[in-house]
């Protein structure tokens, strides 16, 4: 009888468990969605969020947060897919303009960037990151004086952002002005000491000046607070090779390459080191190809007539 009683109330709630409501059921895979995301299970997070979508086709946030992720995993058509379904639902969405706007970048769409930017510009003035972005953009697209105003913007409206101050001294950096990058980058430092693009950065001053020890000191200090980067670890390689380490750099220039093969500066880097190494048909193989995409691009043109003298 004591059975009965319990059969009961378990089949109820199984049958109220299996009646849970779309709405319920999307918004449980979001939250397994973000569990699994925090614990950096990309390809679960994806799977959920993929699961509330399948329910919900315009489920914003899911959308969002999948964009995220495939973003992170450097998918940047699938995330720019996801985000411009989130605007389709709602323009105005600001966070899903500026992440669209960086994807577009990153994936070397610069004008379309450049549009999301200066639409974001106008869905929120008052707000750094809308600047910040568009500062990004005319970095990528080489415009320093546009980047610089850009920043110097949002700066007006946040004057201790250290991602502002350090892309402002990257651009000042491009334009050989390094006392006044070391300046902004001071300021920086006290402001987070712990932001790995600031030594990073003042390694590729050192490197300029050429005090090769001084930049490989700096750019290892990156590497010790974010060792996820790649571009440091290219950095480190070619350090190493004007410190003749040429087999220590080129190990670095290479675990470059392996999270990221189209890097155009680890891809000289190797040109460089071929170079080095007196490999002559390699060498001009790299800086070839590499003087033909960006004839303007730092030692490519040093190297490269460097390399036919082989």
């Amino acid at each position: 009888m004591k059975i009965n009683n319990l059969l009961v109330p378990l089949f109820l709630l199984l049958f109220l468990l299996g009646c849970d409501s779309p709405e319920d059921k999307k918004g449980r895979f979001l939250l397994k969605g973000n569990e699994k995301l925090k614990e950096n299970d990309t390809k679960s997070a994806i799977d959920f969020y993929t699961e509330a979508i399948n329910i919900d086709p315009d489920f914003a946030d899911a959308l969002y947060n999948r964009g995220l992720v495939y973003q992170r995993l450097f998918r940047l058509d699938d995330a720019i897919t996801d985000y411009g379904k989130v605007l389709a639902l709602n323009p105005q969405n600001s966070d899903a303009l500026f992440q669209r706007g960086l994807a577009f970048m990153d994936n070397g769409e610069y004008y379309k960037a450049l549009a999301d930017a200066s639409e974001l510009v106008q869905i929120k003035p008052n707000n750094w990151q809308s600047y910040f972005l568009l500062g990004l953009v005319y970095n990528q697209m080489e415009n320093y004086e546009k980047a610089l105003t850009s920043f110097d913007k949002g700066l007006q409206l946040q004057p201790e952002n250290t991602d502002l101050l350090v892309n402002k001294a990257t651009i000042l950096y491009y334009l050989k002005q390094f006392e006044e990058a070391k300046s902004i980058l001071g300021k920086a430092e006290k402001l987070n000491p712990k932001e790995a693009n600031i030594s990073n950065l003042r390694s590729m001053i050192a490197f300029e000046e050429k005090k090769y020890p001084e930049a490989l000191r700096w750019v290892e200090n990156a590497i010790e607070i974010n060792p996820r980067e790649p571009f440091y670890y290219n950095n480190r390689g070619l350090y190493k090779l004007f410190l003749d380490d040429l087999e220590g750099g080129i190990e670095d220039i290479n675990y470059s390459l392996k999270q990221d093969s189209k890097n155009l500066y680890a891809l000289r880097n190797k040109g460089i080191y071929y170079t080095k190494k007196g490999q002559k048909e390699l060498a001009l193989s790299y800086l070839q190809d590499i003087y033909a995409k960006d004839p303007n691009m730092d030692l490519v043109k040093e190297y490269l007539d460097l390399a036919q003298t082989l």
